[in-house]
């Protein structure tokens, strides 16, 4: 009877090599979305579907806020910098005679209280009430900068919401598609935010603004 063969040792484990290296696994690092500086006359936006305007920056007690208009203008409401809503600014906090009064979610957002248009930015420093026959301008997302002079104060205009008062009227025309909230100004002097317009703009038409002052000092904010 033949003997039974033994059973072969098993192969011992290989040695590492002393010069080997182990890769490390690569690690992937979120980008930050960049956040352009957030001044007067920019688009803003909030959901479903809303557009408006960045009027002025206006700040409080080291706090720093915003004022917008029309549609925007509803407490707790959200506003973003982008059509998406990725990039949030800030929440509406008060309303006072139309006006949103909105304060900034990041600290760390730059906030220059100048306005923005095609020529660049323009420098803001102070606020006061509008006066007859006095020129002025209007920065707006989608016409740019237009200029005229007002023509009437204390005037009351009919929305399908209501009867707005204590508008200021002038002779640049609103356009179709303007976006409430567009900030009125002479020099570095802010005037008001644009609440509604009328007419038609190869002919003439007008615009209509909330003035400025009383609504700094209903939310005790000022302009910078």
């Amino acid at each position: 009877m033949p003997e039974p063969k033994p059973e072969p040792e098993p192969e011992p484990e290989p040695e590492p090599t002393p010069n080997e290296t182990v890769e490390p696994t690569p690690t992937v690092t979120a980008i930050p979305i960049a956040v352009p500086n957030t001044e007067g006359g920019q688009p803003i936006y909030a959901s479903g579907g809303v557009r408006c305007t960045l009027g002025f920056n206006v700040r409080k007690d080291g706090s720093y806020y915003f004022l917008t208009s029309g549609g925007c203008a509803e407490p707790g409401l959200k506003l973003y910098l982008d059509s998406g809503l990725k990039i949030e600014l800030g929440t509406v906090v008060s309303v006072a005679n139309t006006i949103g009064l909105a304060r900034y979610v990041s600290p760390k957002m730059e906030r220059p209280g100048s306005i923005r248009g095609v020529g660049g930015a323009h420098d803001i420093t102070a606020a006061r009430s509008p006066k007859v026959g006095e020129n002025l301008c209007r920065l707006s997302p989608l016409t740019g900068v237009q200029c005229g002079t007002v023509t009437a104060v204390n005037v009351s205009v009919n929305h399908p919401e209501g009867t707005i008062t204590g508008l200021t009227r002038t002779n640049i025309c609103a356009a179709s598609g303007e976006r409430p909230g567009a900030p009125f100004f002479t020099g570095t002097i802010a005037l008001g935010l644009e609440a509604a317009g009328g007419g038609d703009c190869n002919s003439g038409g007008s615009s209509y603004f909330q003035p400025i002052d009383k609504v700094l000092s209903a939310f005790g904010v000022d302009v910078y």
